[in-house]
């Protein structure tokens, strides 16, 4: 049977290496893919909910103070980054946005852990949230102002920026994927030991 195999296999086509060949390999792969692809969405989704809330809710009113002063609802328009730093150079942002989205569909390439799939997901929906900030508010085109509301234990941001659903969620997303190379979890599975592979 192995020999009539072998004169049936056409020439120039190797055969399958029996100790790489995983059955499951493509399905988790399109199972991690799909959780990534959920996971942006619906941060996506949340950030575009919450900042339309904010702008139709608390333009032109003080702050709404929460959890006794432990978060504040106060609507600002970001020109730059945390603690408005770079807000004369808004541009570069959006920019920078395209280079890590491009950065996550390379890693997505060979991904088959899920963990590391809510974790780019994560990356993904909170950069698309302020990448579309930048590119469709005001004052324009790349030049967009982020939406931010929330401020945690001051009602103007002096103890820690004041930041959205997106930024929320890169920051998750940006430690999840730190905590998972820390513990040797790798994208496609696999989980290096202190020994090695």
């Amino acid at each position: 049977m192995s020999a009539d195999r072998e004169v049936d296999r056409k020439p120039g086509v190797p055969a399958p290496d029996a100790g790489t060949a995983d059955p499951a390999a493509r399905p988790a792969g399109r199972h991690a893919s799909r959780v990534l692809a959920v996971v942006a969405v619906l941060v996506l989704l949340v950030d575009l909910g919450t900042k339309q809330v904010a702008l139709s809710l608390l333009a032109d009113r003080e702050p709404v103070r929460l959890l006794g002063g432990a978060l504040y609802l106060t609507l600002i328009r970001n020109s730059g980054a945390a603690f408005n730093l770079g807000s004369g150079y808004t541009w570069i942002f959006p920019l920078v946005t395209v280079v890590v989205v491009g950065w996550i569909g390379w890693l997505a390439r060979g991904l088959r852990s899920v963990p590391w799939a809510v974790a780019l997901g994560l990356i993904l929906g909170g950069a698309l949230g302020n990448l579309l900030d930048r590119v469709f508010r005001a004052p324009g085109p790349f030049l967009g102002h982020v939406v931010d509301m929330f401020s945690v234990f001051h009602p103007r941001g002096q103890v820690f920026p004041i930041f959205n659903a997106a930024d929320s969620a890169l920051v998750v997303g940006v430690a999840l994927a730190v905590l998972l190379e820390l513990t040797g979890r790798q994208r496609d599975g696999r989980r290096l030991t202190a020994g090695g592979q």
